[in-house]
């Protein structure tokens, strides 16, 4: 309590807060502006019966449902990371570029990230406009009322990605996470009216496991995401002029989950793109469209396919983004520069295969634990035909996650300023 006190008491600080919760209200008003030529009942019918675009529709906070000017939300921004980063393993120059040239390198890194945003949002806006128009969703539109709509729906997207680097630069949270948070957020009214709606006193049971797997669910994101393994670091003992520096210890901390909610956000990006490339590729051949997209529907729309693939992307990109983000080279030569060494490894190369291996093997633990929480709304509807937890698990993992990363953010800038004080 009396930490929240001192955030609004600092007036830097309560004005960082306000600009944020300006910045996401923008959002949730943008999210609520359709396009036009828009048959809400068939568009409401269409979303619940295709899991992974109401799964999406969650995390654009209702965009998508409603086909807002931002219903793609941030999807090509995070698309368009994922294709640089991985790109980052092919380009030398580009990795470099990352690791090497500090924050001007990841500012020119994420510049370039933008740039490619905007040609995948126009793909992704005209490919989810020809899956609305074969569902009949909405009616057929003519070449100037598609480009007019793709353009409008690409600017959204563009809105939004300027929206998270806005609240990013407030230091209290990370813009595209807060966005996301905020989409998830908005549909609690409606997920608390809807449960209160379709009580069943026979049935309680089945509130009584949604408490329990939500408070299971939250434990142990909290217990993930303060895991680490801490490896302890000596400093040999230096003489620059008339001073000594060094002998003294440290340890490096290497946490259990390296890589956050990104891998999850990651699979869902791909999840979604066989989707709209179906839809694409229209431009190519219509008979091949439709035979792309009955098989497309066929696999997602099997719930262990789909669960095994889901639980499969979100292992694979747990080790991806914690290889591109924890490069134990890099972490070694830095040690090395620093006169620092892990206590019976030979600092450089043994240093750097020693580093791989724990964070190989911590990794493991934390992918196995985001590819549960992902799949286990799908584990539990299959097992016990409940709906209700369709959604739960990596809605919740989203929400505690990003709420402990700003409230870390806030408790640094506050240590920071008592620190100034004194």
């Amino acid at each position: 309590m009396n930490k929240i006190l001192q955030i609004f008491k600092i007036k830097d600080l309560r004005n960082k807060i306000l600009i944020v919760a300006f910045l996401l209200l923008c959002f949730r008003a943008l999210s609520v502006v359709p396009i036009p030529g828009v048959d809400v009942s068939k568009l409401q019918e269409f979303f619940s019966s295709n899991q992974l675009l109401g799964f999406l529709n969650i995390f654009s906070g209702g965009a998508l449902a409603n086909l807002s000017i931002v219903m793609l939300g941030v999807a090509p921004y995070i698309t368009a990371t994922i294709i640089m980063q991985l790109l980052t393993m092919i380009f030398p120059k580009l990795k470099a570029i990352y690791y090497e040239e500090g924050a001007a390198g990841r500012a020119k890194f994420n510049r370039l990230s933008r740039y490619l945003t905007v040609p995948l949002a126009g793909l992704q806006s005209y490919g989810f406009l020809n899956l609305l128009i074969s569902q009949n969703v909405i009616s057929q539109l003519g070449i100037f009322d598609t480009i007019r709509n793709v353009l409008i729906i690409s600017a959204g997207s563009m809105i939004l990605v300027w929206i998270g680097e806005l609240i990013s630069e407030q230091k209290i949270g990370n813009g595209i996470s807060l966005i996301i948070f905020a989409g998830i957020i908005s549909g609690l009214p409606n997920i608390i009216r809807g449960a209160i709606i379709s009580y069943n006193p026979t049935v309680l049971s089945t509130y009584f496991t949604f408490l329990v797997v939500a408070i299971l669910v939250i434990a142990g994101v909290v217990f993930i995401n303060e895991g680490e393994r801490k490896i302890p670091i000596a400093y040999a003992k230096r003489v620059r002029g008339m001073k000594m520096y060094g002998g003294v210890s440290s340890y490096l901390p290497l946490k259990v989950n390296q890589a956050g909610v990104i891998p999850i956000i990651f699979a869902i990006s791909i999840l979604l793109f066989p989707q709209f490339a179906a839809q694409i590729s229209t431009i190519i051949s219509q008979d091949f469209a439709l035979k792309f997209n009955e098989l497309v529907n066929r696999l997602f729309n099997n719930q262990y396919f789909y669960t095994a693939v889901y639980f499969a992307l979100v292992m694979v990109f747990t080790y991806f983004y914690t290889a591109v983000t924890f490069d134990p080279k890099e972490i070694s030569k830095n040690l090395q520069r620093a006169g620092g060494f892990i206590a019976g490894i030979r600092p450089g190369e043994s240093t750097s295969i020693f580093l791989g291996k724990i964070i190989s093997r911590i990794t493991l633990f934390g992918a196995i634990f985001l590819g549960l929480i992902a799949i286990l709304p799908n584990l539990t509807r299959m097992v016990t035909g409940v709906t209700m937890l369709t959604i739960g698990g990596t809605a919740l993992l989203i929400v505690v996650s990003v709420v402990l990363d700003s409230m870390k953010q806030i408790n640094s800038q506050l240590v920071m300023r008592e620190y100034e004080e004194i």
